[in-house]
C-alpha cells in the first residue's frame, strides 16, 4: 500500500471538487478550448476560491470515522457519520443536493442516537413517494470507505452499500459506490486503473454502462449527470480519455453538468492512480473547507484511515512534534541563486524565519503552518528519500520549483528545508536553480553543494533530477 497514494485519494476529490465548483450547472461559462478550469470560487453556494462543497465536507464526515480505525459496517459507526450529516446540516451548509436534504431537513433537532436507523428510514420513505432516490449524492463521498478498508473488497463492498444507503436508498446508488470504491482500493495498493474489478459485487448490466461511458465523451454524458449512473459514466469517460490527474479533472469539468460532483468522483480514483503528490502545489495551498480543513489535514486523515486508525512508530501524521530530528542542524544559507530563498534543516524551522516555508519532509501536527507564516504559504511536498520511492520524481522536483519561484513572485521569502538538508534540500534547491537562471541542473546543483554544508544528495534523486527536461 502506497501512502502517497492513499492521501491522493482525498486530495485528488476535493482538487476536483474546488475545481467544478465554479462551473456548476452553468454558475459561469465552462472553460473554452485552450483554457483550463480554475478554482475561482463562487458557483451554487458562493463558495471562495478554493474552497470545496457538500461533496467533500460529507466526504471528510466518513475519512474522520475511517481515521479512528472504526469499522464502517458496523451500526454504531454509521450513527455516528449519520449524526455528523446531521450536525453538518444543521450548520447550514452553503449547497446540498436534493435528495440529501430530503433526507436531513426532517430531521432536524431528533436524538443522534439512533441517526442511521432514521435516516435510512427517511430515504426509503422518500424512495416509495417519489420512486428516484439515485442521486450521484452517495457516489461523491465515498471514496474514504476504500480507504478505510483497504484489501478486503468484500467489506469495502458491504461498507459502501451501507455508508451510501444512510441517505440514497436506490440500489443504483449503492452498487455505483461499490465499484468505485474497488477501483480506488485496487489503484491505491497497485497503480492501475480498472473500475472493473467490482464488477463481480454489482448486477450485470455495469458491464454494458461502462462500455458506454468508455465510448461516450465526457460531455455527452453531463445532461444527466446528476444520476449517480451518469456520474460515474461521466467521471470514468473524463479517465480514460486523458493522461494523468490534472487532465482528467479538467476533462471532467468541462464536460459540464454537476462539475464539482463529477470531477470529485474521478479524482479520488485519480488520486489513488496518481498520488496526492501529483495535486500541484498551487492548487494544495488554496484548497480548504468545513470543518475547517485545508489540504494537509485531508492528508492526516487519508494516511490514519489507510493505517486502520495508528500513526507510525514517530506518532506522525497525528502528533503535535516529532523527535526523530534530534541533532538536525540549525544553519541556514541563503540559495547562490537567489538570497531571498533559504536553505536548511528541519532544526532551523522557527517562527521569524521567512514568510513562507516550504517543507520536504514530515512534521508534526503542530508544526505545520509554523507559527507566523499563513497556512497557504507553508506548503509541504511529499517527496522522499529513498530509491525509487517518489511516484514521479521528475514531477515532484518540477511543481516544487515553481511553487517556490510562485512565493517568490509573490514578495515572500521562502524558507526550503528538509530533515536533515542532505538530499531532498539541495536536490529542490537545485531544481529552482535551474529554472531561474536558465542553466543547467547539473550546475545548478553544484552551485547549491557547495554553499550548503550539509548537502550530501543521494545518487538516485540527483539522476532524477537530471533526467527532467531542460
Amino acid at each position: 500500500m502506497n501512502l502517497d497514494r492513499a492521501v491522493g485519494v482525498l486530495l485528488g476529490a476535493a482538487a476536483g471538487d474546488a475545481l467544478g465548483v465554479p462551473y456548476e450547472y452553468g454558475s459561469r461559462p465552462l472553460p473554452g478550448p485552450g483554457e483550463e478550469a480554475r478554482m475561482l470560487g463562487g458557483g451554487l453556494g458562493g463558495y471562495a476560491p478554493g474552497q470545496w462543497s457538500d461533496d467533500t465536507e460529507m466526504a471528510t464526515v466518513i475519512a474522520e470515522a475511517a481515521a479512528t480505525g472504526a469499522d464502517l459496517r458496523e451500526e454504531a459507526t454509521l450513527d455516528r457519520i449519520g449524526a455528523r450529516f446531521l450536525r453538518w446540516y444543521a450548520h447550514g451548509p452553503a449547497d446540498v443536493g436534493t435528495q440529501t436534504r430530503a433526507v436531513l431537513r426532517p430531521l432536524r433537532g431528533t436524538p443522534e442516537s439512533g441517526a442511521a436507523e432514521r435516516m435510512r428510514a427517511r430515504g426509503v420513505e422518500l424512495h416509495a413517494r417519489t420512486g428516484r432516490s439515485a442521486g450521484n449524492g452517495s457516489l461523491m463521498r465515498t471514496a474514504p470507505v476504500a480507504l478505510a478498508h483497504l484489501g478486503d473488497p468484500d467489506a469495502i463492498a458491504e461498507a459502501a452499500r451501507a455508508v451510501s444507503a444512510v441517505t440514497h436508498y436506490d440500489p443504483q446508488a449503492g452498487d455505483a459506490c461499490v465499484l468505485w470504491c474497488l477501483a480506488i482500493d485496487h489503484a491505491v495498493r497497485t497503480g492501475e486503473l480498472d473500475v472493473r474489478v467490482g464488477l463481480g459485487h454489482v448486477g450485470p448490466e455495469w458491464a454494458g454502462l461502462l462500455d458506454e461511458a468508455e465510448r461516450a465523451t465526457p460531455d455527452a454524458l453531463a445532461r444527466t449527470n446528476g444520476w449517480v449512473v451518469a456520474a460515474l459514466q461521466g467521471a470514468w469517460s473524463a479517465i480514460v480519455h486523458t493522461d494523468g490527474l490534472q487532465a482528467g479533472l479538467q476533462a471532467a469539468v468541462a464536460a459540464g453538468g454537476d462539475t464539482d460532483t463529477v470531477a470529485a468522483i474521478a479524482g479520488a480514483l485519480l488520486g489513488a492512480r496518481y498520488g496526492g503528490s501529483a495535486v500541484p502545489a498551487r492548487w494544495r495551498r488554496v484548497l480548504h473547507g468545513w470543518p475547517g480543513l485545508r489540504a494537509r489535514d485531508l492528508a492526516r486523515l487519508a494516511i490514519l484511515a489507510a493505517r486502520g486508525g495508528r500513526p507510525d512508530a514517530d506518532g506522525w501524521p497525528s502528533g503535535p512534534s516529532l523527535d526523530t530530528y534530534v541533532g538536525s542542524s540549525e544553519q541556514i544559507v541563503p540559495h547562490p541563486d537567489d538570497r531571498g530563498v533559504l536553505l536548511g534543516a528541519v532544526g532551523a524551522l522557527r517562527p521569524g524565519v521567512a514568510d513562507a516555508v516550504v517543507s520536504l519532509c514530515r512534521l508534526g501536527a503542530a508544526e505545520a503552518p509554523l507559527a507566523g507564516v499563513p497556512a497557504p504559504d507553508h506548503v509541504e511536498v511529499w517527496l522522499i528519500d529513498r530509491d525509487d520511492a517518489t511516484l514521479d520524481l521528475g514531477g515532484v522536483l518540477t511543481d516544487s520549483a515553481g511553487l517556490i519561484k510562485d512565493l517568490r513572485d509573490e514578495g515572500k521569502t521562502v524558507f526550503l528545508h528538509c530533515a536533515y538538508a542532505e538530499t531532498r534540500t539541495p536536490v529542490v534547491a537545485a531544481a529552482y536553480g535551474a529554472l531561474i537562471t536558465g542553466s543547467s541542473r547539473a550546475s545548478a546543483l553544484r552551485r547549491v553543494v557547495y554553499v550548503l554544508p550539509t548537502a550530501r544528495p543521494r545518487a538516485s534523486l540527483v539522476a532524477g533530477l537530471l533526467a527532467v527536461p531542460e
